[in-house]
């Protein structure tokens, strides 16, 4: 089968472009177009270079030492310095996507043309693309301005064939050792490419689009898992009639409560409680206001990517060559923008978790499931049923909470006060990536518990679409019964929802969900 490959050019890349190289490992390819912008702002750096006046980056020093003029004979040692000082991150190894995403997105920046990067050095990083060279970079380092320099530098440390990476096959290796199983050759750095390589917010752009992929996901699932919770608890789909989300105009709402009446629609558990012997006027807020909750994450993550389809068409760099020939300092690699929605992504996914959680604990109790029975155990006493999966699931609600407390607040100056005000982009994405994870074993097990619980209605029917997410869970998982080890349940049904197979199954009985 030919491999899938993304052209990467002077336009702006797409969501599913960064998502098939980051998550799948797609080629990518520089067009004729990003190659011969490239040649052009490269012969304007080099004008720079021969000239008597120091220009930043070019023929000075960085940060608090751009005060010094550094001689022609020392400029390809300066950038080499470069890399080599900045390349100091510690901690684990970040995910291979993360850092897939960042090189492509940082190759996206070198193609438009305004960093001065020589050709021959951007082919190299998309040679490592290509080959799955993937550099080791590591959890901390970046105060995400000036860009995410620590990450960038060890990527770009690669490229020189130093530095530590690992190869196709996951073995870690020599930078050295792996190019040269590959064919690359390695770079010597000429003037401003150290610069070009890493001065930029590819790092937390990487994680934002990637976090926006699966929260789009998410998002439908949470719809799926409060649908069955509903009709595991004899709730009622009324509330979410269109003429009643009408009366408050958000968009995300309105998705969200059709999702929720396409998923009920059909239900024989639903219909069973419509003749007039159900007492209860309302039900909880957990089950009533699924949809405006989920409705406002929406809205939430639609406003994140807007900010990230910004920043996908941007050029950031400092200094920036500009169309007229120009060379100008500038400050558009402060990560405010991502820090700031980064931040603010964690908040829905807390709050989504948390009533998630909610639900699965009234299935649980006795006193509020509607006659089902003590924590959905066989034999309760002797069982315990999904007590401790809801404890579980309060564990990580509670580390949801911690992880939405923001980091773009935190600034700590840096660089002898020259950096003074940083934007912590990359730790907001770094625990946005954690959160992500949290949410989606939190529906996990709400997924699980509401199967449980609507098997246990039996025989009234689920609807068609919660019903085929309920079948496609017993391929893997089984049905009520005696205690039995639970984590590997938990485990087969977050990857039910990681892969998308939740989502399809509901959607191939109800049709495209919102």
């Amino acid at each position: 089968m030919m491999r899938e490959v993304v052209a990467v050019g002077p336009e702006r890349l797409g969501f599913d472009d960064v998502v098939r190289v980051a998550r799948y490992g797609a080629a990518v390819r520089l067009t004729d177009d990003a190659m011969a912008r490239m040649a052009a702002s490269r012969c304007r750096v080099e004008e720079l270079a021969r000239a008597d006046v120091p220009a930043y980056g070019v023929s000075t020093g960085f940060g608090a030492l751009a005060t010094r003029h550094i001689p022609p004979e020392l400029r390809a040692k300066l950038q080499q310095s470069l890399i080599r000082s900045h390349a100091a991150g510690s901690g684990p190894e970040v995910e291979t996507e993360v850092t897939r995403a960042m090189m492509l997105l940082r190759l996206r920046t070198l193609a438009s043309g305004h960093t001065g990067i020589r050709p021959r050095t951007a082919k190299v990083l998309e040679a490592l693309l290509n080959a799955g060279i993937t550099p080791v970079v590591h959890e901390y380092g970046s105060l995400g301005c000036s860009g995410d320099l620590a990450p960038l530098a060890h990527v770009a440390l690669t490229i020189t064939g130093e530095g530590v990476v690992r190869d196709a096959a996951g073995t870690l290796k020599p930078a050295a050792e792996a190019l040269k199983e590959c064919g690359i050759e390695p770079v010597e750095l000429a003037a401003k490419e150290g610069l070009a390589l890493i001065n930029g917010t590819e790092g937390m752009l990487g994680m934002l689009v990637l976090a926006i992929h699966d929260l789009t996901r998410l998002l439908k699932t949470a719809d799926i898992t409060a649908a069955m919770s509903v009709e595991a608890l004899l709730g009622t789909d009324r509330v979410f009639a269109a003429d009643l989300q009408a009366l408050r105009p958000h968009p995300g709402q309105a998705v969200a409560a059709a999702n929720m009446r396409a998923l009920l629609a059909g239900s024989g558990i639903m219909a069973s409680h419509r003749d007039g012997s159900c007492t209860r006027v309302q039900d909880a807020y957990s089950l009533r206001c699924a949809p405006q909750v989920a409705g406002a994450a929406r809205d939430t993550v639609a406003h994140a990517a807007a900010v990230a389809e910004r920043e996908l068409a941007s050029a950031i760099d400092n200094p920036v060559v500009l169309d007229d020939g120009r060379v100008e300092s500038n400050g558009n690699f402060h990560g405010a923008p991502l820090a700031y929605v980064l931040d603010f992504l964690a908040i829905p996914v807390a709050d989504l978790a948390s009533m998630a959680e909610r639900r699965t604990d009234r299935m649980l109790d006795v006193a509020r499931s509607q006659g089902l029975p003590p924590f959905l155990a066989d034999d309760p006493g002797v069982d315990s049923g999904h007590m401790i999966a809801q404890y579980t699931q309060a564990a990580i609600v509670g580390e949801l909470k911690r992880l939405a407390a923001p980091a773009s607040v935190d600034s700590i100056p840096s660089s002898a006060m020259q950096e003074d005000h940083v934007s912590m982009g990359w730790s907001a994405a770094r625990k946005l990536r954690r959160a992500v994870d949290g949410l989606t074993r939190v529906l996990a097990i709400e997924l699980i518990t509401a199967a449980r619980a609507i098997d246990l209605r039996r025989p009234l029917r689920p609807a068609p679409g919660t019903g085929a997410v309920v079948a496609l869970l017993r391929e893997s998982v089984g049905g009520p019964g005696q205690d039995r080890f639970l984590a590997p349940e938990i485990e087969a049904a977050v990857q039910l929802i990681r892969d998308g197979s939740v989502v399809a199954a509901a959607e191939s009985a109800v049709g495209p969900l919102g």
